[in-house]
This record gives structure tokens, C-alpha cells and sequence, in this order.
């Protein structure tokens, strides 16, 4: 597919670069950051990533947000609070400032991340989607190539403070917020959007999978990485060369990734997914290699990217109006878990990690188990095998 300077899939890949880059430089610092300047043990690093969850929960009321300000601008406005606030935690120095620091950019991610998916959804033809968003996964990784890079070269090679790649990493999103707001223009909503709630029965088995999908990346999230830094003692060097690696990675596979959902449907794709991710999580329990660590890390990476299924799964079996309602809503429910998760299996990590990863895996069978139940050919009024309501 052909993407001029124009369009709107232009827009939505330069702001997916904003985004990325300013999320990459505070995920690669976040966990040497905490535990080297502030002091965290895995205890507050779940309060943390559980108060980071908290906007996500509340995705919901971006179609509140949505009856005043059109989703285009919403997406502007949103991803320059995430730069800001990640531009922020280079000046903190206590937990609660890394608690406030944190809820501000997590407001502006998550905002940031429903409106985009939304868009996306209503801009590009279902037949392109899949492949558009595989672009979209290889672009966010190309520009977080970038971002660990210049962490590793600026930390590693030049001493800069944490303060400093902060702000210059929330600073990117910001820049390329005013650019976007000055060079596009606003793009006609080629259906109009339903402004309140929606919860409909028959997208049952979406809602059931995005709650699942939100419980089963808590675990990697917050865990996976943590566990490099304190069990194998991994230094910022290093978790950025492994992000790069793993970012690569992606580059090359997501947009064949998007590409096969096409030819073999989003069924099988979410099946092989799940089975794929019950392994690695278990793999995860019992590791005790840092080079098996890494292969699962980036393993785990290259399996959430065919989560572009569930994406094209809902545009098929969904009305066209309910789109930007709907993103929030699942949004929301992605997030019901990732609200208590991190705090509660914190407290289990300090008894023993290996019980966090195998809950992981359990919650993957879980998917796989409802994955089972979506049709070969998803569509509007055909949304499951069983359990189909009207």
C-alpha cells in the first residue's frame, strides 16, 4: 500500500514515532532509574506500574472528552502530555513525585493509544489493516531502535544524567506534536461516532480476550524486565542492546506478521499466539540462563505482535459507528487487571518469581481457550462459534 505525505496514515505513523521513542526512553531507564535513584524493591515497583495502569482503567472517558475536542486534535493533545510527563520524571527525586511523574504520562499514553487505534480503524480499509498495522508495530520498533541507541551511546559513552534523557526523550513527542498540528490537516470522519458507552453482548468474546491480553502483559511488563536487572543483574547498556535486538527484530517480521493474519485469519493467528506464549511464560519460571532469558525476552516480543488478530478481529465483527466508543471501552477492560496485578503479584515476586510467570501461562491457555471459540470468518453477526447473541 502506497502512503503519501498527506495522507492520513502518514499522520498516524509520525505520530506513532513520537509516541514510541519518548516510551522507549522511559521503559529502557525505568527499571535501573528506580532501583540505582529512588530505591525500589519489587514492592514499589508494583505500586508504580499498578498507578501507571490507573488511566488505562479510565480509557473510557476519552468519548466523554470526544463530545468537545475531535479525535484528531484529542491525539495531539494527548501525546504531548506524554512527553511531558516522561520529561518530568528526570526531575524527580521521591516515590510520590515517580508516582506523579508517571500518572501524568501514563494519562497522555493511554489517551494517546486509544484514539490512535481508533483512527486507524476508521481510516484504513479493513483488507489493509492488517498489513497497515504490522507498518505500524515496524515503525514503533525502527523508532525505538533509535531511541535505545541514543540511551546506550549518550548514558554508556557520554555520562549523561538521567535528567537529561528524559528530557531529551519526552521532548520528541512534544516536537513532533507541533509539527503534526501545524503540517495536517484535519481528516472527515468517514462515519459519524456514537458519543457515550457502549457495551454490546455481542462483542463478548473481544471484551474477554482484550481482559485477558491486559492481565497476561502485566506479567511481562513489569516483570520480565525487572527480571533482567535484579536476577541477572543486567546494566542500562545492556537492556538497551537488548531492546534493540529485540526491536530489529520486529522491524523485519511485524509487517509479514500482518501479512499472514491476512492470508491465514485472525482464528488460527490468536491460536498460535496463545500456545506460543504459554511456553514462554513458563520458560520464564524456571530460567536460569541470561542468554535463554534474552531469547525468551525477545521471543515474548515477536508473539505479542501477531495481537494485531484481535485488532482486525473487532473491525470485522464491529459497526462502523461504535469504533471510537468501543476503543475505549476495550481499552478499559484491557486494563481491569493491570490495575491490581502489578501491586499483587509484587508482593507474590518477593516470595518467589517463578509463581508470577506460571500465572502467566495459565492466563494464556485462558485465551486460548476462548480463541477457540472465534469463527474462521469473523463478520458482523457471525462474531463466535458459541454463545452468539443478536
Amino acid at each position: 500500500m502506497k502512503i503519501t505525505r498527506q495522507s492520513p496514515e502518514f499522520l498516524i505513523l509520525l505520530m506513532t514515532i513520537g509516541s514510541a521513542i519518548s516510551w522507549a526512553v522511559w521503559l529502557n531507564l525505568l527499571n535501573n532509574f528506580a532501583i540505582e535513584e529512588i530505591d525500589f524493591t519489587g514492592a514499589e515497583m508494583g505500586i508504580l506500574q499498578s498507578l501507571r495502569e490507573v488511566p488505562g482503567f479510565l480509557a473510557f472517558t476519552v468519548i466523554f472528552v470526544l463530545a468537545f475536542v475531535k479525535e484528531q486534535k484529542l491525539a495531539y493533545i494527548s501525546l504531548a502530555m506524554l512527553g511531558t510527563g516522561i520529561v518530568l520524571t528526570g526531575f524527580v527525586e521521591t516515590n510520590l513525585t515517580f508516582y506523579l511523574a508517571t500518572i501524568v504520562m501514563s494519562i497522555g499514553f493511554h489517551y494517546f493509544e486509544t484514539i490512535n487505534g481508533s483512527l486507524t480503524l476508521q481510516w484504513i480499509d479493513k483488507d489493509k489493516t492488517a498489513e497497515f498495522l504490522g507498518r505500524v508495530i515496524a515503525t514503533r520498533s525502527a523508532a525505538s531502535i533509535i531511541a535505545f541507541s541514543f540511551v546506550w551511546v549518550l548514558f554508556q559513552q557520554f555520562e549523561l544524567s538521567y535528567m537529561w534523557l528524559y528530557t531529551l526523550g519526552g521532548g520528541v513527542a512534544i516536537v513532533i506534536v507541533f509539527y503534526c498540528w501545524q503540517s495536517f490537516p484535519l481528516f472527515p470522519e468517514k462515519v459519524t461516532q456514537t458519543k457515550k458507552i457502549i457495551l454490546r453482548k455481542r462483542y463478548w468474546l473481544y471484551y474477554a480476550l482484550q481482559f485477558m491480553s491486559g492481565a497476561r502483559r502485566q506479567i511481562f511488563v513489569v516483570f520480565a524486565g525487572f527480571l533482567m536487572v535484579e536476577k541477572f543483574e543486567f546494566t542500562v547498556a545492556e537492556i538497551s542492546m537488548l531492546l534493540i535486538a529485540n526491536a530489529a527484530i520486529n522491524v523485519v517480521f511485524a509487517p509479514k506478521i500482518g501479512r499472514l493474519i491476512q492470508r491465514f485469519g485472525e482464528r488460527k493467528s490468536l491460536i498460535f499466539e496463545y500456545i506460543g506464549l504459554s511456553l514462554i511464560f513458563a520458560g520464564y519460571a524456571f530460567v536460569e540462563s541470561s542468554e535463554f532469558a534474552v531469547f525468551l525476552y525477545i521471543a515474548d516480543h515477536l508473539f505479542f505482535s501477531i495481537a494485531i488478530a484481535l485488532k482486525t478481529y473487532f473491525q470485522k465483527i464491529a459497526d462502523p459507528a461504535d469504533i471510537a466508543s468501543s476503543s475505549g471501552v476495550s481499552f478499559t477492560i484491557n486494563h481491569i487487571a493491570a490495575v491490581f496485578i502489578p501491586v499483587a503479584f509484587g508482593l507474590v515476586w518477593l516470595y518467589s518469581p517463578s509463581l508470577v510467570f506460571l500465572a502467566g501461562s495459565g492466563m494464556a491457555i485462558i485465551s486460548l481457550i476462548l480463541a477457540l471459540n472465534m469463527p474462521s470468518k469473523p463478520a458482523l453477526g457471525n462474531e463466535v462459534l458459541l454463545g452468539k447473541f443478536s
